[in-house]
Formats: C-alpha cells, structure tokens, sequence
C-alpha cells in the first residue's frame, strides 16, 4: 500500500529548484546572469562560447551540456526538460561530468512531455538511425526527441550555438538518417518528413520543393542568436534598465 504523505512532502519529494541544489546558481540568476550559461559553466567549465569542440569527446560533452543548461533555464523538472529518467541523468552526470557539482534533478520516475507519442515517434526513428554505439548516442535520441517539441528551430531548443553544429551532432551519432537529408532541410522539418515517408505517408502539398508554398518553411534559413546568449543579454538589458530608473545613489 502507498504511503499517504502531506501534499507539500509529495510536491518537495518530486522536484528540486536551484535554490535547494546549487545556490551559485540562484544567486547568480538573482544578480541578472543567466541561469543557462552558469550552468554550462559549472559542468564543462568554461562559457560556451569558449568551449573547444575539436575533439569529439568534447564535442559530446558541450553538446550533452547544452541540452541541459537551456533545459534548466526553461524551468520545471529536468527530467520532462530532456526527457530523461533520473536514473538516466545520474549515468550521464558520472561519465560526462564527473567532476561537476550537483544540479537540479526532480524527484520523477518518468519524463513527462505533453507530446509523448510525438517524443517516441521521433527517439524511436533516431534509435533506429545510430551510427555510434553506447550511451550517449542513446540519451541524444531522447534529448533530442523530447526537445524537438518546443517550438523555436532544433539547434535552438537543443541549447546549440548554431545550426552547424546540429548537423555535425546528427552526422556524427545519427548518420544514415544525416545522409539523407540531400537537400540541406531544416532538421526538425526533415525528421518529420522521414517519419511521415517511412509510414508510406505524404506531408507535401507539391512533387517538387521548389513549387511548394511551404519552401521557405522547409528549407528557409536558420539563423538567430543563440538562446542562451539572447537570455542574458535580455537579464543584462532589463538590469540596465533597472538601474537607471533607480536613479544615482546619495551619500
């Protein structure tokens, strides 16, 4: 029989916030740095603007910490963040991020995602694709299906700096699936595509993409900024802004 516990234990017991796991993070939220680049910081050790991705084991690393650092700046409980079990994460941390301290980690059996059928659709197109063998490529499969749900371009929502490097992610662990994206699609759109193909199913309104309507949906360009950078200089801007309507300081 399942023990009857007051709501607020139960409600503590399934989530933790960054005030509850790493103050540094919280305090530096509260002083207008965002929440996103320390956490980058405090598992790779540098701003991801300075990370090194020439080897590939860093590239991982930087990729693997970016999912988690613009997860943790959306909020809510890691876990339905990345799709990720606990248990999952707790593998991931040991052999990424051996050395980080700990981070936010909700209380859940099971990742949530208001898409679930979508999110296995996709993981399970991406499991079958691997090109790499072991773990991580595994828990990119979920990270990556449980992000391509949020609505701004992949590479975005993944925490990526930019396109470039989604596409050296997918070639890298997801190969035969890269391969076949000839036409340089935007990725969200051709895993879609892929998944509608492989069910013998048409999601084209046209034969040919270039008298298609939807082109510059398919094949538009994908630039931005990246959204951890943006979410800072938003914090940086609003505290600007803070401090000039407070006026100049009197002895």
């Amino acid at each position: 029989m399942q023990e009857n516990r007051p709501e607020s234990q139960v409600t503590a017991a399934r989530s933790s916030s960054l005030d509850e796991v790493s103050p540094s993070l919280a305090s530096s939220a509260t002083e207008g740095r965002d929440v996103g680049m320390q956490f980058y910081s405090l598992l790779v050790g540098c701003d991801p603007t300075d990370a090194d991705l020439t080897d590939d084991r860093d590239f991982d690393r930087h990729v693997l910490a970016s999912v988690l650092s613009v997860a943790a700046m959306d909020g809510g409980p890691l876990t339905e963040q990345v799709g990720l079990v606990e248990q999952e994460l707790d593998q991931l941390r040991t052999k990424c991020f051996p050395s980080a301290p700990v981070w936010p980690v909700a209380r859940t059996a099971k990742p949530g995602s208001t898409n679930e059928d979508e999110t296995v659709m996709v993981r399970d197109l991406l499991l079958a694709q691997r090109s790499t063998e072991g773990e991580i490529s595994r828990w990119l499969a979920a990270m990556i299906a449980r992000r391509a749900m949020e609505p701004n371009h992949l590479w975005e929502d993944l925490g990526l700096r930019q396109r470039a490097e989604l596409s050296r992610l997918l070639t890298r662990h997801f190969a035969p699936l890269a391969a076949r994206n000839t036409k340089n699609m935007r990725w969200k759109r051709f895993i879609y595509r892929t998944l509608c193909e492989d069910d013998g199913l048409v999601m084209c309104t046209t034969p040919v993409c270039t008298q298609c309507n939807d082109f510059d949906l398919c094949f538009g360009e994908e630039s931005g900024e990246n959204r951890m950078a943006e979410r800072r200089r938003e914090f940086m801007r609003d505290a600007e802004k803070h401090e000039k309507a407070a006026g100049p300081l009197t002895g």
